[in-house]
């Protein structure tokens, strides 16, 4: 297998945005989580047969380990090291990508740094999602903007030059102004990598509580669109090149992966984006292994019950239809720059573009919303902004 999703649902405070499955105050349950964890990685190992990668741009992918959460980085360096270790049994770690989410602010200091480095993490994604305080205490993040920029000098100190930086527009009292600002500042810190996502108000969530209630306002459609217009020229402006809806990366000298993706885009998510198979293991992960998708069980307690019973802790499958594969692999894939190459949907879905959306795409193209080129099929700017109607045609 080449690429592997690893959950750590544990975190200091709940955002009052999220929605994944993240636990506040069982810090006690770490270490039996980890030692549960590494048993179900290593039961997979054992009844997991890799399968070659699905085409030639899947092939040209590094392998991947992902470290999500939650926030990962509340495990000790030891016990990072155990799970590294469990996950060395399903991907091979030499040249892997191997990523850690961390927060800033439960970033244990230039020490606990080093030492991921020196485990063989490479690739570190911070969720920082603001620069304004007042906005970080309504998100109910922990952090400040001074501790965000302090944890991102650390973390190149300490020898990451493969940073992502996460963050988020539309959010409770932003304005354009502010907004642009934020994307200045991070601009001249010389980041590698940017994740930019627009609020979504998840039902169940305090912020979706507060908003309904009128409590707190956030910026309309059409503010958060401009949002993300300011993103595509500012940041495109400082050198970025933007290789999917919500992803921006510095160019490197290395050869890029797809057309239009330099080699330093994350090849773990590119990996869901070529709608490649993955194994996901810990409390509410998700993995897929065609014609399967499968959940784990979502409950800490509950799952380290069910690994030390002797089973793997899967809560759900779902089959796939060849018909699921189709339109999965064009709704990731046309989320990136260089879109859906048709020698990759005839390699992973085993028959032609033309054969399985030829008519649509005669459509959208004539709507202004795809264009076809150099035997690939991609969103123009006017389709990246209405996806959801490009991507409804395929399913």
């Amino acid at each position: 297998m080449r690429h592997l999703y690893i959950h750590i649902p544990f975190c200091h405070r709940r955002c009052a945005y999220c929605d994944f499955n993240t636990y506040a105050n069982m810090d006690d349950r770490i270490d039996a989580y980890v030692q549960a964890l590494c048993a179900e990685l290593g039961m997979l190992a054992r009844q997991v047969t890799p399968g070659p990668p699905a085409s030639s741009e899947a092939a040209a992918l590094r392998p991947t380990v992902f470290l999500g959460g939650g926030t990962p980085t509340m495990l000790s360096l030891g016990q990072m090291e155990r799970v590294l270790a469990a996950a060395a049994a399903l991907v091979p770690l030499e040249g892997a990508e191997i990523t850690s989410e961390a927060n800033p602010g439960t970033v244990l200091g230039r020490d606990y740094l080093r030492g991921l480095r020196a485990l063989g993490f490479n690739r570190l994604s911070m969720g920082v999602q603001s620069l304004h305080n007042p906005t970080l205490r309504i998100l109910g993040r922990i952090h400040t903007a001074e501790e965000a920029r302090q944890s991102y000098a650390e973390a190149r100190e300490a020898g990451f030059d493969n940073l992502n930086l996460d963050f988020i527009f539309g959010l409770p009292g932003q304005d354009q102004a502010q907004w642009e600002a934020t994307l200045d500042t991070v601009a001249s810190w010389d980041v590698a990598h940017f994740s930019l996502y627009s609020l979504i108000l998840e039902e169940r969530t305090p912020l979706y509580a507060q908003v309904t209630a009128g409590r707190v306002s956030v910026p309309d459609d059409d503010a958060a669109a401009a949002m993300y217009e300011a993103a595509i020229e500012r940041l495109g402006a400082a050198g970025y090149v933007q290789y999917e809806i919500s992803n921006w990366v510095r160019p490197g000298e290395a050869p890029e992966v797809l057309p239009g993706t330099p080699a330093r885009a994350c090849h773990h998510n590119l990996a869901y984006w070529l709608n490649s198979d993955y194994i996901a293991a810990g409390a509410g992960a998700h993995g897929h292994l065609y014609p399967r998708r499968y959940s784990d069980i979502l409950g800490i307690d509950d799952y380290i019950s069910a690994v030390g019973a002797g089973r793997l802790p899967v809560a759900e499958v779902t089959e796939l239809t060849p018909h699921d594969l189709w339109a999965e692999t064009m709704m990731m894939g046309m989320r990136l720059n260089a879109g859906v190459g048709e020698a990759h949907f005839a390699a992973r879905c085993g028959l032609s573009l033309e054969a399985a959306y030829g008519e649509a795409l005669a459509d959208l193209a004539g709507q202004g919303l795809v264009e076809r080129a150099a035997a690939r099929v991609r969103l123009t700017p006017r389709g990246r902004m209405l996806g959801n109607r490009v991507f409804e045609r395929f399913l």
